[in-house]
């Protein structure tokens, strides 16, 4: 086969990858859509729940009561289509690969999408109620608490986001671990800059407020030590400190 031939052939295999994770997406977004709106009542629900009796939210746009739960439909969809869409992407790069990086690229995509999914959870069953709570008991008297839909939903993806990725810190440690950029002593060595870094980044990518900060910055510190005990084990025994 020559090299045209080759890269043509990549170009069909790449077309039919993402046709395969586009169809996926789009029949679960369909099967969704009649459910939007419920989608996004049990999104706002950690906000609702703090709000005080008989406060709502609003929509301040004319069409933000419709494109807005098409939105978090999509975002539904996107996740649970997320394995599948992985699986096509995996097709389509591990012909390219050697065994032993087929053994550590396949386990480290569960793994990041596992604990993606396990950023979202904390995020919104154990950091949404404790920092709107905070919040709206922080509001002076005289200020009623409605927050547009629109801006909810930026907030929240915003968070989503920021969980998401900090979760990511134990695959990038044992990647950098297995790579030889880096070793677990070195990591070790670091540990006191990584909590100082994580109460910066935890003060960026969070609201202006303590509790938030203190809840980001604490998962990412307590993830980069598992990284650390899982890049451990996976280090020849006789190199272990």
């Amino acid at each position: 086969m020559t090299t045209t031939e080759s890269f043509i052939a990549h170009l069909i295999e790449l077309r039919t990858r993402l046709l395969h994770s586009a169809v996926a997406l789009l029949l679960v977004f369909i099967a969704l859509f009649p459910w939007a709106a419920n989608l996004y009542t049990w999104l706002a629900h950690p906000l609702l729940a703090k709000l005080p009796k008989g406060a709502q939210m609003i929509a301040t746009d004319v069409t933000t009561p419709f494109f807005v739960p098409l939105k978090v439909a999509m975002m539904a969809a996107f996740l649970i289509a997320l394995p599948y869409i992985l699986y096509q992407i995996w097709r389509f790069v591990a012909p390219g690969l050697y065994a032993h990086e087929k053994k550590l690229v396949w386990p480290l995509i569960l793994a990041s999408t596992v604990l993606f999914f396990c950023g979202m959870a904390f995020a919104y069953f154990i950091v949404f109620p404790v920092v709107f709570g905070f919040i709206t008991a922080s509001a002076p008297q005289g200020v009623a608490v409605m927050t547009d839909i629109d801006k909810y939903l930026s907030f929240v993806l915003g968070m989503f986001m920021a969980f998401g990725i900090t979760f990511q810190v134990p695959v990038a440690v044992v990647v950098l671990v297995r790579m030889g950029l880096v070793s677990v002593e070195k990591l070790r060595d670091i540990r006191r800059y990584v909590i100082v870094a994580s109460f910066v980044v935890g003060a960026i990518f969070t609201p202006p407020d303590v509790v938030s900060q203190f809840m980001l910055a604490m998962p990412l510190w307590l993830l980069y030590e598992a990284g650390i005990v899982v890049a451990s084990w996976m280090k020849p025994a006789t190199s272990v400190a």
